[in-house]
């Protein structure tokens, strides 16, 4: 079987591409030098070429501020640059899978999202998601929409490593107590796309990992798993406060928490507990500390 990766050089599109080569999937892993998808011609090329069984489609415009004063870098990426993948995998009868966002919904809910609950995106970012989203309904025939949140991964720049570095650095630190989600890590999620190609049970789904936190709370675990697991000396005063405090061109959901119905109505297996996935990712660092500021 293979598979195409775009995006293979970010968080997720690197966990993506290791997980799949490990299990014996013939993996090209394509980031924006190999293949841009945004150039329509270029992009049916490439994938021509390669003729993947299966496209994990995680190149996405994702600075979420950004976006707020580039709309249109926004929806080329992650409108028209998703056209492009999927009508030059339709050509070929290839299974797309789209990686989503929990943006695409307000985040004013005052209980979890299912898959099936009306979107309403509040960010340029979200729209332009969503706006992919459609283009994978409207352009291919076999699709997996993934919607997943607060992701993290040892490869690049995340709120994990972040964390770390400013618990390290600070004397005291401010985090949000009042927006909740599910972090995610991206091995663990990579492992959900591992079992959801060898199926056929097509459509959307939300995959973070289960449980949910506010951001606050989550610094509060990475500090406690840092000190547990990597021996970091941590000490910088942590104090919880509101998103009022920290004002950003591009609004926050309150909410993020995403109900994993799909999941359990096709009889996957659910990723594990946040908890679980951020002390593999410390026992991961552990192994790669040349990984840990990055």
């Amino acid at each position: 079987m293979k598979v195409l990766v775009t995006g293979a050089k970010g968080q997720l599109g690197q966990d993506a591409t290791n997980v799949l080569t490990e299990v014996g999937y013939q993996v090209i892993g394509c980031g924006r030098e190999e293949l841009d998808i945004t150039n329509m011609e270029q992009c049916g090329q490439v994938i021509s070429a390669y003729n993947p069984d299966i496209i994990i489609h995680c190149a996405a415009f994702t600075a979420v501020d950004a976006a707020e004063s580039d709309m249109d870098g926004a929806y080329l990426v992650n409108a028209i640059g998703t056209r492009n993948v999927a009508v030059s995998a339709e050509k070929l009868g290839t299974t797309v899978v789209y990686i989503s966002t929990d943006y695409v919904f307000n985040g004013n809910s005052e209980t979890t999202y299912v898959e099936y609950d009306d979107t309403d995106p509040q960010t340029i970012y979200g729209r332009s998601k969503l706006a992919g989203e459609q283009m994978i309904r409207n352009f291919c025939s076999k699709w997996f929409i993934v919607r997943t949140s607060w992701v993290f991964g040892l490869h690049g720049n995340n709120f994990v490593k972040t964390m770390l570095r400013l618990g390290q650095e600070k004397p005291q630190l401010k985090v949000v107590n009042d927006q909740k989600g599910s972090p995610t890590y991206t091995v663990d999620l990579a492992k959900f796309l591992l079992n959801l190609i060898s199926t056929e049970k097509y459509g959307l789904y939300h995959a973070s990992n289960s449980g949910s936190c506010t951001w606050y709370e989550f610094t509060q675990a990475i500090f406690e798993e840092a000190r547990d697991q990597l021996g970091l000396e941590i000490t910088a005063e942590l104090q919880p406060c509101t998103t009022a405090e920290f004002p950003r061109p591009a609004p926050r959901p309150a909410n993020s928490v995403m109900d994993h119905l799909s999941i359990r109505l096709n009889q996957l297996q659910d990723l594990p507990h946040w908890r679980e996935g951020l002390k593999q990712f410390m026992l991961d660092m552990k192994l790669h500390p040349e990984l840990y500021l990055k």
